[in-house]
């Protein structure tokens, strides 16, 4: 039998801006116990591990303040914007991180990208048939860009040197789809 479900029995705002908000909500465990549980809001986003060709993916590198850290590889990565759907912002991010855009989006996965305390859903895209497609990047982003080998880039994330979570999965998937000659 599933667990039982918490009741929620109210619901406070902390802080919000553009990209995130914090509440506190108040909940009923089921055995009946109050308590108090944080939860982060960040919405929905996207990444797209983008093909050059079978043996080439387009990379971004950009300093990421949480962690601090400028040395990272990762794949074009960012939020959904209201109205878009995740293909939608798939080729948006495409095309403002990496240059382009894809003629082809395969989906390969949604996934709650930390579930016990934060409210955000990710979708993975592998991109093919790319088109040189510039957008301008959103005025927080300042990046390199280069075409890396895929193998490299497997191994990069084999030695933690890509610790992005988005691009781990995306580059774990298409390593496997890889193997079994679904592409």
């Amino acid at each position: 039998m599933p667990p039982e479900i918490w009741k929620t029995i109210s619901s406070r705002q902390i802080y919000k801006n553009k990209w995130m908000g914090l509440r506190e909500d108040q909940v009923e465990l089921p055995n009946g116990r109050i308590t108090i549980y944080g939860v982060c809001e960040f919405g929905e986003c996207v990444g797209v591990l983008p093909f050059m060709d079978d043996n080439h993916v387009v990379m971004v590198r950009q300093y990421r303040y949480v962690h601090q850290e400028n040395h990272r590889w990762e794949m074009p990565t960012g939020g959904i914007h209201p109205g878009e759907s995740p293909e939608q912002a798939a080729q948006r991010e495409l095309m403002e991180e990496g240059g382009y855009c894809a003629g082809q989006l395969m989906w390969i996965s949604t996934y709650h990208t930390s579930k016990s305390v934060c409210h955000e859903t990710a979708h993975l895209y592998i991109g093919r048939k790319l088109e040189i497609a510039e957008a301008p990047p959103d005025e927080t982003e300042f990046f390199e860009r280069a075409v890396l080998s895929f193998d490299e880039v497997l191994r990069m994330v084999e030695e933690s040197e890509i610790r992005d979570s988005m691009t781990v999965i995306a580059v774990l998937h298409a390593a496997r789809l890889r193997e079994l000659g679904r592409w």
